[in-house]
């Protein structure tokens, strides 16, 4: 299963989508296409219904939090580790919505992919309509996908968004992650 990074940009009056393939290439060498190149529109994953071909702008009731999404450094998943985080892209689009979409790859083959429309931003907190894909990990078999809304929050004075629902698959506690 490849992960696509989805960045969207606007053509005209109406939205169009780019994508870069995540793999070992760091996420800051994948060059956007020149303005000559021709870029295929693809369609969104079908896992990704929650998430509106052209949603809503981004509920953002605070500044800060919506600048420390944007400055991420990266993503975890416990199972794989927090020594290597995988690179997490949030960006905002011209019509004020909010993208994320990222992943965390193990030595094991373990896979963490998060990706959708982060519907609201606010003191502490992020809520996304989006998927989240758990692959190989802890065990090999484990296979976990899921679309609806997900919350992040900061506690206790942490340094990262945790998502608060923690036993969403096979009743195994998942904390997945976002630095700031």
């Amino acid at each position: 299963m490849r992960l696509i990074l989805a960045s969207f940009c606007l053509a005209g009056a109406s939205a169009c989508t780019q994508a870069a393939e995540l793999s070992s290439t760091p996420i800051a060498e994948a060059a956007p296409p020149s303005a000559t190149e021709s870029v295929p529109a693809i369609d969104p994953p079908a896992a990704a219904e929650p998430v509106s071909e052209t949603p809503a702008p981004t509920r953002v009731s605070s500044a800060v939090d919506a600048t420390r999404l944007k400055q991420n450094s990266g993503m975890t998943l416990q199972w794989i580790g927090w020594e290597e985080r995988g690179p997490a892209l949030v960006f905002e689009d011209p019509e004020g919505s909010y993208r994320l979409s990222g992943q965390q790859s193990g030595a094991d083959g373990g896979r963490l992919a998060v990706y959708g429309a982060i519907t609201e931003i606010g003191p502490g907190y992020f809520v996304l309509d989006g998927t989240i894909e758990i692959t190989g990990t802890p065990d090999a078999d484990r296979q976990c996908k899921a679309d609806r809304l997900w919350r992040f929050e900061v506690t206790q004075g942490r340094k990262y968004y945790r998502m608060r629902t923690f036993e969403w698959c096979d009743y195994l506690t998942d904390y997945i992650d976002i630095y700031f």
